[in-house]
């Protein structure tokens, strides 16, 4: 039964990491011959001063990401799972922004958000005038908006689906010993989804190392390098500027990263195996 699954996962995910893993170690334009060099590109890009700063806008979308989405995807979670006459329309709503693709997407807030002709020149807001992807500290807060905007109903319907396992008699129990909401919320809620926190947070923590199609697009990088992350470097380094070896290199170090953070998620929400009553 798991052989198809085997096959497609070997095909397509251990068989290209060991060619990038390969070119790592190689010279390559894209074009000509490729030429084993050894340990070249790996000296060429470790010692690159654009390779800490591209790590930390990196790990500053990552960050940034997982403190906007997290508390708000609980909330809404939470709310719909509660929300039982509307429940269904409310999914749906949620649901239509992972519809649209992350360049539909780019392109429509940058012309939303563009000073002159966006919303808040139609409008007439001057708030909404600012140059909002012209300004380092701005254009991150953008794309950290954006990337929220995207994901938040994703990981509503996960939290969603978690709330509505939690035992009704627990909340039951609870109001007879005089819990209000806010304690039933800390003290019921949050731990029996500790589990499903720590699954969202991975899929969080490692999707924000992939993102390139809403930063190519909404920033391209900018302004100056500001945005410019790991994925944003591997791409202009490999198809830009035709040195496969140091992009296979960044690849690689997306890779390792994306395997230790998952880990160290993992490592903290205890064993897979734990009763989920164990927060109660």
């Amino acid at each position: 039964m798991a052989a198809p699954a085997a096959v497609y996962f070997f095909a397509f995910g251990v068989i290209p990491l060991l060619g990038v893993l390969f070119l790592s170690f190689t010279t390559w334009d894209g074009i000509g011959d490729i030429k084993f060099t050894g340990l070249t590109s790996w000296k060429s890009e470790l010692t690159d001063p654009g390779l800490p700063h591209s790590l930390w806008v990196t790990f500053e979308i990552m960050i940034l990401s997982w403190l906007v989405q997290t508390p708000i995807s609980i909330l809404l979670g939470v709310f719909t799972a509660s929300f039982k006459r509307y429940r269904a329309l409310l999914a749906v709503l949620y649901f239509i922004p992972l519809l649209l693709s992350g360049v539909a997407i780019s392109i429509t807030f940058k012309a939303l958000l563009d000073p002159n002709f966006g919303i808040g020149a139609g409008f007439g807001i001057d708030a909404l005038k600012q140059d909002w992807l012209g300004q380092p500290r701005l254009a991150m807060a953008t794309l950290i908006f954006v990337v929220s905007w995207q994901w938040i109903p994703f990981h509503s319907l996960i939290y969603q689906g978690a709330v509505r396992q939690i035992p009704g008699s627990l909340y039951e129990a609870s109001q007879i010993d005089g819990a209000g909401r806010m304690r039933q919320f800390f003290s019921i809620t949050l731990p029996q989804i500790k589990y499903t926190i720590i699954t969202s947070s991975t899929l969080m923590v490692v999707g924000s190392l992939t993102f390139f199609d809403l930063i190519y697009v909404l920033t391209g990088g900018g302004p100056g390098d500001s945005t410019r992350a790991l994925a944003l470097e591997m791409y202009q380094k490999g198809f830009m500027a035709n040195l496969m070896g140091p992009a296979s290199c960044i690849a690689v170090i997306l890779v390792l990263l994306g395997v230790v953070l998952a880990q160290l998620l993992r490592r903290l929400g205890g064993r897979g195996d734990e009763s989920m009553m164990e927060g109660v």
